[in-house]
């Protein structure tokens, strides 16, 4: 049922208001779904499973490469969408749905191989086959920082793998999933392949025990992150848990402390720094670190917010004002506890969620800005003598996501992200985001499981074993 259907049934429903973070002026009002018909949801995606599952290989690829299509001929809508809802620059919007157009388009090159049987001899005379089957509904909840490109990253995997997909977004970007639905749909894909639920977080959860999912993938917290894993767990279904960052940057002594600088400014503001593998802790070679600090600081306070439908503004607000007064109580709190606060720190005095390019350094172990994830735009600045108490630090953290390194030496870098570095993914020289063709997920408290990159699209399969005679 469409928000528009939901609407105009009979029953009394629940609803839940959202806000427009720039204004804070409601947004949209969203009718939730009952349990009930949730689960009837799950019950005919289940149906439609067993008509896509035996849909073939090339025909899933065609459907989504058309889905690429729909996403850049939709891009300008899909961006000002999220702008509404959580703030997004229209810039970075539209960039989003490049992004995941691009996702389907690898994903449709590249799906069919890697879906492909497998042969290997396994005696004198005999074979083995191994074939990759879909498994049936898997349900996604995804969180709101990046509204499109947190669906596409799981949807498309699934359903090429031959699965289909109940899909719970958070509450504030319900708009976005609607469409997603609409696209797929416009696209080819079959009713019920991708259906998705209006429900809040607490009924999300109590579907895990439906006898129809087979799997579920979250991104979000380590809280809740936890609890998913338990519920999912109780009931052995499958899950991918993708949980949040703090990533660290380590410039070492022979960086190019320019190249370092500006890098770090775009890898800790982009996205207002509600990015899961934002650049987050900047750990600096003592000889450099007055140099680095100073260029930094000075980026940092030429870093412009406002108006997110503003192009000459670098950031709009943070998704929400709780979220921006959770950051603004860790900055307060860590200041308290030793640090010092470089430039910005203040909430400003206007209407709407913002909060500026903020620097700490001289942070303390228990603060925060030490142990925590702030997702938002505030780096931490700390400085080590030499190599191995960088790479101390970095790996002294619950999270292992992903991370940075700049030094001349690339060699040098390379050893170290790859012996060294405790995460899923590590920058050298630079700053990327997910790559369609790379995997993407981390370790301890990061989560575990693969997206992109050929990973994801087995994440949700039976690697089945056939042995011929």
């Amino acid at each position: 049922m469409t928000q528009a259907e939901l609407k105009t049934t009979a029953i009394s429903r629940q609803t839940i208001d959202t806000y427009n973070p720039a204004t804070e002026e409601v947004y949209k009002t969203y009718y939730l779904h009952t349990k009930q018909e949730a689960e009837a949801l799950i019950d005919n995606s289940h149906k439609a499973f067993q008509r896509w599952r035996n849909a073939s290989l090339e025909e899933r690829a065609s459907i989504i490469k058309k889905i690429a299509e729909l996403l850049r001929r939709d891009k300008a809508k899909l961006a000002q969408m999220m702008a509404k809802q959580m703030g997004k620059p229209l810039a970075l919007g539209e960039g989003e749905a490049e992004q995941c157009a691009a996702i389907c388009e690898y994903t449709a090159e590249h799906g069919i191989d890697a879906l492909a049987d497998e042969e290997r001899d396994i005696a004198v005379g005999k074979k083995g086959i191994i074939t990759y089957q879909p498994e049936g509904v898997i349900l996604g909840m995804q969180p709101w920082n990046f509204p499109l490109y947190q669906c596409i990253r799981y949807s498309i995997a699934v359903i090429m793998a031959g699965n289909t997909t109940v899909f719970k977004h958070d509450e504030s970007c319900f708009e976005t999933a609607e469409a997603i639905q609409k696209i797929y749909e416009e696209a080819g894909l079959p009713k019920g392949v991708f259906s998705c639920l209006f429900v809040d977080g607490e009924t999300a959860d109590e579907l895990i025990a439906h006898p129809h999912i087979r799997g579920v993938t979250f991104t979000g917290s380590a809280r809740i992150g936890r609890l998913i894993a338990k519920i999912s767990g109780e009931h052995l279904k499958k899950n991918v848990l993708e949980l949040g960052g703090s990533d660290a940057y380590i410039v070492l002594r022979d960086a190019d402390i320019d190249l370092a600088v500006k890098t770090c400014v775009q890898g800790r503001v982009m996205n207002s720094g509600q990015t899961c593998i934002a650049a987050k802790r900047f750990i600096i070679e003592a000889p450099v670190y007055e140099e680095f600090r100073d260029k930094y600081v000075a980026a940092m306070k030429q870093v412009t917010f406002g108006d997110p439908t503003d192009s000459q503004n670098d950031m709009g607000p943070l998704a929400r004002v709780d979220l921006r007064d959770k950051l603004h109580q860790q900055v307060q709190e860590s200041v308290m506890k030793g640090a010092t606060c470089l430039c910005g720190g203040e909430v400003p005095d206007q209407k709407g969620a913002y909060y500026p390019a903020t620097v700490l350094e001289n942070i303390q172990a228990g603060s925060p800005a030490y142990d925590d994830e702030l997702f938002g735009p505030v780096a931490a600045l700390f400085k080590v003598a030499d190599e191995a108490e960088a790479i101390e630090l970095a790996n002294d953290h619950r999270y292992g996501l992903g991370g940075g390194i700049f030094s001349k030496d690339e060699e040098r870098a390379i050893r170290i992200a790859r012996e060294q570095l405790d995460t899923g993914m590590v920058n050298i020289n630079g700053y990327a985001g997910p790559q369609a063709n790379m995997p993407f997920g981390g370790v301890k408290e990061s989560g575990y499981g693969r997206e992109h990159g050929g990973f994801g699209i087995k994440e949700f399969v039976n690697a089945k074993s056939l042995f011929v005679a």
